[in-house]
């Protein structure tokens, strides 16, 4: 675990030290040395929020320590910390503190007779430690009994109907590909159905979520009849590590955070810059409990 909390260090101590400056995602995967794709999840185990959250919290926290101690005009304290103009720092600073930042300056004005300590500690109180989050990660270990098995996967082809907007809704994407598949006869276990979350849903809009729903196709399948919906990829093999999920749906996202919060550190492994496989061993419509069966494969590659 402490690599993983050393990486994700040195990526705050960077963002820390450059506030003032564009900051995306690219370049600070980069910075971790970690895949771009995982590098949101990894964060946010380590940290307990995803990078764009601890990013507004770090701006918004300078921006409360410049309104209060010096008589700079706001939207120079806005541009000093990162934000494009006054109304988007208006916005995010009132739904972060609960009142403007006119009205911060002002209490602060009011409350000069604060001994330095009392602010110190209210400074404190607005921008928690760093790695406050990592002993309520730690306890997910109680939850999952995790056992990932190291497989190897070959290339699989796969006809697939993608899905736009909340992963909650991704049904409709199956009913579309479950009804394509059986007028092909493309049934387990002679094929796969796996589904693909393309986007993290901490740091994508919920509405600009992408999620395939594939079924691994035979080489002698004829593509020329399939209708517009239908696209055909091949998806890369490699090395994974395999889990079993069993529960309802809205709970995989615990089995995701425990295994790159806790899995992942101490595993050897570093996960690999392909997407991750959910293999439906089930319809959860059809289950007596309602619980969803899930063969979760996280791509790896040995740590350097």
């Amino acid at each position: 675990m402490n690599d993983y909390q050393e990486r994700v260090g040195q990526v705050c101590k960077y963002i820390d030290a450059h506030l003032h400056q564009k900051l995306n995602l690219d370049q600070l995967a980069e910075l971790s040395n970690f895949s771009k794709y995982h590098f949101s999840r990894i964060f946010a185990s380590v940290t307990g929020e995803t990078p764009f959250a601890y990013i507004t919290k770090q701006r918004l926290t300078r921006a409360a320590a410049y309104l209060r101690e010096t008589n700079q005009p706001v939207l120079e304290i806005a541009l000093n910390c990162g934000f494009e103009s006054a109304s988007s720092f208006n916005a995010a600073f009132k739904k972060h503190f609960g009142r403007t930042p006119t009205a911060m300056r002002e209490q602060a004005r009011q409350d000069r007779n604060i001994s330095q300590s009392d602010r110190n500690r209210q400074e404190a109180d607005a921008a928690p430690n760093l790695y406050d989050q990592t002993v309520k990660n730690s306890l997910l270990r109680r939850v999952w009994q995790m056992q990932a098995n190291i497989v190897e996967l070959p290339m699989m082809e796969v006809a697939y109907v993608r899905h736009v907007g909340s992963y909650l809704e991704t049904y409709q994407a199956w009913a579309k590909l479950g009804k394509w598949a059986a007028q092909h006869q493309l049934f387990p276990p002679e094929q796969s159905f796996i589904g693909i979350s393309l986007d993290d849903p901490a740091v994508t809009e919920e509405e600009e979520c992408r999620y395939d729903a594939c079924v691994t196709v035979p080489n002698t399948l004829s593509r020329a009849d399939a209708p517009p919906e239908i696209g055909f990829q091949t998806l890369p093999g490699g090395l994974y590590a395999k889990f079993y999920f069993y529960d309802t749906s809205e709970k995989l996202a615990l089995l995701y955070q425990s295994i790159f919060g806790n899995w992942l550190p101490d595993s050897g492994y570093d996960p690999d810059d392909r997407y991750c496989l959910e293999f439906s061993m089930n319809d959860p419509a059809q289950d007596t409990q309602g619980k969803a069966k899930v063969e979760l494969y996280i791509p790896i590659k040995a740590r350097a």
